[in-house]
């Protein structure tokens, strides 16, 4: 599958999801809670009982029937611990939070509400419902909670062991080969700056990833390298080569299997590929450390992490920035790196300063966006996400950022 020119970002995802969707069934094992986030589940995870088994007070106070006449009396005392008493018409009971109420009561009197003497409960008239949580409230009997599929957060721990569920059978991570080209590198004569960044962003998806020996900038040797890490792992990431310059290789070994995509309309990462090498995925990035992770994150995330869906933060643009003449007229996103300023007690939205900008504390462009310099600059790691844009930004005007936490 050949694409004539760059393909939109979510044109992209949808291939590769398809191609996560294809992939042939992987081992499954039985993971505790504690090392389950991350983990994409082989089964789908349901509550064994109602939870909770019964209806619990939200509050300190009397567990009453809201159709029962004042005065009640009190007849005893019910923590979360205890099982449920029993009360008559004309009773109610002192219940702490999280304590089961009576079968037969059906609210709760706040204790800052609450006049007693003498044992004798008075306060004002309650509906049904009243700071009570209902049984089954976080979860029927077999309810489904998780599917197959699904991506394990660190949040579900709480809900899962809320239900008695303490292990979940989940696919085995995938063996991601990462695989830097480049003679300089291979060399020692310029660090390579994008493996160590790769495995982190591996792993933080869930996966399992090694560096490779880089490879000098020689087609047969870049092919020889492809085949074996191809061979040899589930999945495999490559940095550089990507261009069209005469010592990049990497996307004509590609090209010569099977190619889901060649260049996605997104700059920096535009010259991104993806092809199977015998059976195997290997995704080509850009060399640049920006243009790599850009790529990598809103591009490649997807087959990895499972979900295309980008998390956005509404804030307000510090600067205007224009977007290169070249691609006017074009469907090009551009990928904004910005640091994000909250004022201490303001409920307005934060601030997005385009971090690269003149106005910035890194200054490699003045008005008009210059992906390649910020492609190029490690520093621009320090930016707190991602404006994406396809037209240019004015000061003051609303953007949507990407965070990087919510797709790193």
């Amino acid at each position: 599958m050949n694409a004539p020119g760059p393909l939109r970002r979510s044109v992209a995802a949808d291939r590769l999801l398809e191609l996560r969707a294809a992939r042939p069934d992987a081992p499954t094992e039985r993971v505790e809670l504690v090392a389950a986030a991350g983990r994409t589940l082989a089964e789908p995870v349901a509550a064994g009982y109602d939870v909770p088994a019964y209806d619990r007070a939200t509050m300190d106070g009397f567990a009453l029937a809201a159709d029962d006449d004042y005065p009640l009396t009190v007849v005893g005392r019910v923590f979360p611990e205890d099982d449920p008493p029993s009360i008559r018409a004309g009773e109610a009971v002192e219940i702490a939070t999280g304590a089961p109420l009576p079968p037969e009561a059906d609210a709760v009197l706040m204790r800052e509400e609450a006049t007693v003497e003498d044992g004798r409960l008075s306060g004002p008239s309650l509906s049904p419902g009243t700071h009570v949580y209902p049984a089954g409230a976080t979860a029927a009997a077999g309810e489904r909670l998780l599917s197959a599929g699904e991506t394990v957060e660190p949040r579900h721990a709480a809900l899962l062991r809320d239900v008695g569920v303490d292990r979940v059978t989940a696919y085995r991570p995938l063996n991601v080969g990462v695989l830097a080209t480049g003679t300089e590198i291979r060399e020692g004569r310029q660090p390579d700056r994008d493996s160590e960044m790769l495995v982190g962003l591996v792993g933080r998806w869930g996966h399992r990833a090694e560096i490779l020996d880089a490879v000098p900038d020689e087609k047969a040797a870049v092919r020889r390298a492809i085949g074996e890490a191809a061979a040899g792992h589930d999945a495999v990431l490559t940095t550089g080569g990507t261009s069209v310059g005469h010592a990049d290789h990497v996307v004509g070994v590609l090209a010569e299997h099977e190619m889901l995509f060649r260049g996605v309309a997104l700059r920096p990462g535009r010259p991104v590929a993806a092809a199977t090498v015998a059976g195997t995925p290997v995704f080509a990035l850009p060399g640049k450390p920006m243009a790599a992770h850009a790529a990598a994150t809103l591009v490649l995330r997807p087959y990895f992490a499972g979900r295309e869906r980008l998390s956005t933060v509404e804030a307000t643009s510090a600067a205007r920035v224009t977007l290169p003449e070249r691609d006017e007229g074009t469907e090009m996103e551009y990928a904004v790196p910005v640091t994000l300023d909250d004022e201490a007690g303001s409920t307005d939205p934060p601030t997005a300063t385009p971090l690269g900008h003149a106005a910035s504390s890194l200054s490699l462009y003045e008005e008009r966006f210059a992906p390649g310099r910020v492609a190029s600059s490690t520093r621009v790691a320090l930016a707190d996400g991602v404006v994406l844009t396809r037209e240019a930004l004015s000061a003051g005007e609303g953007v949507a950022v990407v965070p990087y936490e919510a797709v790193e």
